[in-house]
């Protein structure tokens, strides 16, 4: 039969015919389901080697026949998936891994869209497949979305209802003109076109093929022809008997396909009686008085209603399409994003010569992490909770740095920070004169009804004497805090300090200061 279609495009091909569509069986919607199901299947169940095979040799992952045969054959006893975590393939194994990792989580109609989208399935689907693939593609997220609603969905949930369901890819008949579809019967169903052509209506053998036969409400296994009981004999001619009236069934589909010409043909054995096609119709023709007719060489029967031959072909007109001249814009000018700058970032050094944070840069920045995450939670705590608390939070049994938090919570000097009221980690964004955006997070904000005041934590060992020497990286952090805040509390009284850690001290920066340190910033 295959060679027989393989004609039929050849013949169609010479008559500068369009080949449109494929069967669809084999290519096209069908085949971007199955693709999509062995996905799912495997990914509902990992020790599932037919349908993991079935993915990587699909579209989605593109691999040879050898490809997968040398994976295979040298797993052993194990899973094809053990194989194929232990194997050099990276790129698949990146996308199994994501989508292992989402299949627990994801709707299934989530999950199918980002084996689609996030990873180029639904390009690969097509241009392996051709463009009736999205029909196929299009049907099953429908299906998964109609499932979604019927309660709590699931991926296993999803497989099981799908194989209980019959997923069913209707498609529209394009535009006809000079356009040949080759399909089978089932793929023709509620589509019609002027001229059908049955090439293959020969005999064919009526076979069970199955192995359990259906007795009432019962199974029994099918046993030899020859050795059958009478029984077994007589249900399987009801089997036969079924799948007989389906052939005719479908034989009736495929006549009322054709709205003008219906052109039958066999190649082969037509065999006695109702044994093919081929018989059925031409005792239906001779019913209708049909005649002899030639049609090229050949000798056919023809049953014609009216007038059954056409005029003559007339030409199409050629119409020249009309030039059209494509405007030159030129190139696009994309407009540059502003960039956001952190307030630590405005340059500048940010601890004083000699400190011993400044030889190692990476031990003093996990250590101010840990003090910025305690005065964060500590504040709130009870005071006999504190250190336990601390404890747990550093994940360390060295005292050391808790007490030294917890001394800081307890200086009397220092209890007007600790207030209640007093908010933490308060992120700020704004648009500041001659520098642009920047956007920070003040790591304490007190704020009264006639002030506000930023306070930020500095673990440096070495602390100025005076707000002047501080390091000028952390006065132009700290006044580009300042200047936020004015823009935001514009009534208020707004001064930034820096509680320094190590000594305890809090100092504030004056505001003639600051304004001198943002104003030396060069924009950006």
């Amino acid at each position: 039969r295959s060679e027989l279609f393989a004609e039929i495009i050849r013949a169609c091909k010479a008559a500068d015919l369009q080949i449109a569509g494929a069967d669809r069986l084999r290519v096209g919607a069908e085949l971007a389901v199955k693709d999509l199901a062995a996905l799912l299947r495997f990914l509902a169940l990992p020790e599932d080697d037919l349908s993991l095979a079935a993915a990587l040799r699909s579209p989605l992952f593109g691999w040879s026949e050898q490809a997968l045969f040398t994976l295979a054959h040298h797993r052993g006893k194990s899973y094809l998936w053990e194989a194929l975590r232990n194997s050099d393939h990276t790129e698949t194994l990146a996308i199994l891994d994501d989508l292992r990792g989402k299949s627990d989580f994801l709707r299934p109609y989530d999950l199918i869209e980002r084996v689609l989208t996030r990873h180029d399935g639904r390009r690969k689907l097509l241009a392996r497949l051709g463009p009736e693939a999205e029909d196929g593609i299009d049907a099953l997220l429908s299906q998964a979305l109609a499932y979604e609603s019927t309660g709590v969905p699931s991926l296993t949930g999803f497989l099981t209802w799908m194989e209980t369901d019959d997923l069913e890819v209707k498609r529209q008949m394009e535009s006809q003109g000079d356009r040949i579809r080759v399909m089978t019967v089932h793929g023709a169903k509620g589509l019609e076109a002027p001229i059908v052509i049955l090439p293959d209506t020969a005999k064919r053998d009526v076979r069970v093929n199955q192995e359990l036969l259906p007795a009432g409400d019962h199974l029994i296994w099918k046993t030899p022809v020859n050795t059958s009981p009478p029984a077994v004999t007589a249900l399987r001619e009801d089997v036969i008997a079924k799948q007989a009236r389906e052939r005719l069934r479908l034989l009736y589909v495929a006549m009322t396909r054709a709205e003008k010409w219906l052109i039958v043909g066999a190649a082969g054995d037509v065999g006695e009686g109702d044994a093919s096609w081929y018989n059925i119709i031409a005792d239906g023709m001779a019913q209708r008085g049909d005649y002899d007719a030639h049609c090229g060489d050949l000798d056919i029967r023809r049953v014609s209603e009216l007038d059954w031959n056409a005029p003559p072909k007339i030409a199409a007109k050629t119409v020249t399409p009309p030039q059209v001249t494509v405007p030159v814009f030129g190139p696009a000018n994309i407009p540059e994003r502003p960039k956001t700058l952190s307030p630590s970032d405005l340059g500048g050094p940010k601890v004083l010569p000699g400190d011993p944070s400044d030889q190692d840069t990476e031990a003093a920045m996990a250590r101010g992490t840990l003090i910025h995450k305690l005065l964060e939670h500590l504040p709130m705590a009870a005071a006999q909770d504190r250190r336990d608390l601390g404890l747990q939070l550093v994940q360390s049994e060295d005292q050391t740095l808790v007490d030294e938090v917890i001394a800081l919570l307890e200086n009397p000097a220092l209890a007007g920070i600790w207030t209640n009221d007093a908010m933490t980690e308060v992120d700020i964004t704004a648009e500041l004169a001659g520098i642009g955006r920047i956007h920070g997070a003040i790591d304490r904000l007190i704020v009264t009804d006639e002030k506000v005041t930023a306070i930020d934590y500095k673990s440096n060992r070495l602390v100025p004497e005076t707000a002047a020497e501080t390091p000028l990286g952390l006065q132009r952090q700290l006044a580009a805090y300042q200047r936020a805040l004015m823009a935001v509390f514009p009534q208020h009284q707004v001064e930034a300090a820096i509680l320094w850690t190590h000594t305890g001290d809090l100092m504030v920066l004056h505001s003639e200061l600051l304004d001198q340190a943002l104003n030396s910033v060069s924009a950006p």
